[in-house]
């Protein structure tokens, strides 16, 4: 088989396709009938209850007169609110990323001697086997980044010599190495996909011991390996906002999932990038950036109102930017009222644009904030508030950042890989029991047909 019709959709391909959609004749109505959670979720858009965990808590309700009633959204890592995490990191000189792994992971706060010890550990990690580089990413890279950052990941698998142990102090040890080698994973994967396929100049910077997590994103990616105090601030309170979310999450759901097979560290983080990969979880921010790209080439006046209005109206009915009927960046599926990482990380963003000279563009991104949820609401039924979520500015702080798209969800990898490792190392702690739901059956059943009679 040649390359050219390896990815070529023949016409018995074509027919071959349209029986598996007719083989698919699930009624809508009998996920009522038999009160099946589409989803996982119940009408309410509420997950479904599925396991127990102590790493983090996503609130967006408050009990008032024994009723539950929409909140401001709140997130809770180890029991700490992050805004608190955040608040206290601000105050001091070193970065959060690292202290925020180690509540995760260890369920407590690191003290200054344990964070050093800690982060050296993680230095230590932050080294790729002999060759790597060369035999495997710059080897047939990829346009989609988290399909190389898969790749690299279960290729690993072949340079560790405890692959299959997954006691908890081997795990341990494995999932810190992903920690401290996703960086260079994700970023060494878009310099080859950039020199071989863009004919852009390839760099590859190494790793320097004393860095943080951020601060190795950006000397790693950058020709000449600068950025200002406040980019390596941004990049990592964006890595804790995004690090965890709940065990409920496509992709952190998917890590329980898997590891409750028994089946190797490097195959379960491998499945969750599979998921994280999604446009429906991981790259809603990209989203976001090309929708405002394309308001920005539509308006005539940034300021203009009504005209902004007009334009999110013309999003709502599909006769504006991808024609989905999306005003991306907002809207979540548990927060009504807010999401805390938008409302932490917007103070961040407006810093970071002043220091940019993009006063004007963050200027729009707060009138689309006000504007979109009224237009929503007049435009759609819905049974909850609509707010910003973390997505609507996180886009915008990347393109500030100058990170190109194709890392922006690996960046989320980046970050959420701490939270996957704290959840996987819970699954092989206290469950024991493979996850195995239930499906209903609505198929008849119906007698064999000899060959020679169909």
């Amino acid at each position: 088989m040649t390359t050219n019709n390896f990815c070529e959709l023949t016409p018995e391909i074509m027919e071959l396709s349209k029986k598996c959609s007719e083989a698919a004749t699930i009624d809508p109505e009998l996920y009522g009938k038999y009160d099946v959670k589409r989803g996982l979720r119940d009408l309410n858009g509420k997950g479904v209850l599925v396991g127990l965990t102590e790493i983090s808590d996503v609130c967006s309700t408050k009990i008032v007169d024994g009723k539950s009633v929409p909140a401001d959204g709140s997130l809770y890592y180890r029991g700490y609110n992050v805004e608190d995490i955040i608040k206290g990191i601000d105050k001091s000189s070193h970065f959060g990323f690292e202290e925020c792994t180690y509540l995760l992971l260890f369920g407590k706060l690191p003290t200054k001697e344990e964070l050093q010890s800690f982060c050296a550990l993680l230095s230590q990690y932050r080294t790729l086997p002999t060759s790597f580089v060369r035999d495997i990413i710059m080897k047939a890279p990829s346009k989609d980044m988290m399909n190389t950052l898969a790749r690299s990941v279960l290729t690993l698998y072949s340079y560790d010599d405890r692959a299959d142990d997954i006691t908890l102090p081997n795990v341990l040890r494995q999932c810190l190495q992903l920690i401290s080698l996703f960086p260079l994973l994700s970023v060494y994967g878009y310099q080859a996909y950039n020199h071989y396929h863009d004919g852009a100049s390839l760099f590859i910077h190494a790793p320097q011991p004393e860095q943080s997590t951020a601060e190795t994103i950006l000397h790693v990616l950058r020709p000449d390996s600068k950025y200002t105090p406040l980019e390596a601030k941004l990049l990592d309170i964006a890595l804790i906002l995004h690090m965890e979310h709940g065990g409920g999450n496509n992709s952190t759901f998917t890590t329980h999932l898997v590891s409750s097979s028994g089946t190797d560290t490097y195959s379960a983080i491998a499945a969750a990038i599979g998921s994280l990969k999604g446009p429906r979880h991981g790259g809603a921010n990209i989203k976001v950036v090309k929708m405002f790209d394309d308001m920005k080439k539509h308006l005539h006046d940034w300021t203009d109102e009504a005209e902004v209005e007009a334009y999110l109206r013309a999003l709502l009915n599909k006769k504006a930017f991808d024609h989905a009927g999306l005003i991306y960046g907002m809207g979540h599926a548990v927060y009504s009222l807010s999401d805390p990482r938008a409302r932490i990380f917007r103070s961040f963003v407006e810093e970071l644009s002043q220091e940019k000279g993009l006063n004007e563009e963050f200027a729009l991104y707060t009138l689309v904030e006000r504007l979109a949820p009224k237009v929503i609401a007049e435009e759609r039924k819905i049974y909850k508030g609509v707010s910003p979520n973390v997505d609507f500015f996180s886009g915008f702080a990347y393109s500030m950042l100058d990170l190109p798209l194709e890392l922006y969800t690996p960046i989320f990898a980046i970050a959420r890989i701490a939270g996957w490792s704290a959840h996987r190392l819970e699954e092989l702690s206290y469950n024991g029991k493979i996850m195995r739901p239930a499906y209903k059956n609505v198929c008849d059943h119906r007698e064999f047909i000899p060959m020679d009679q169909r």
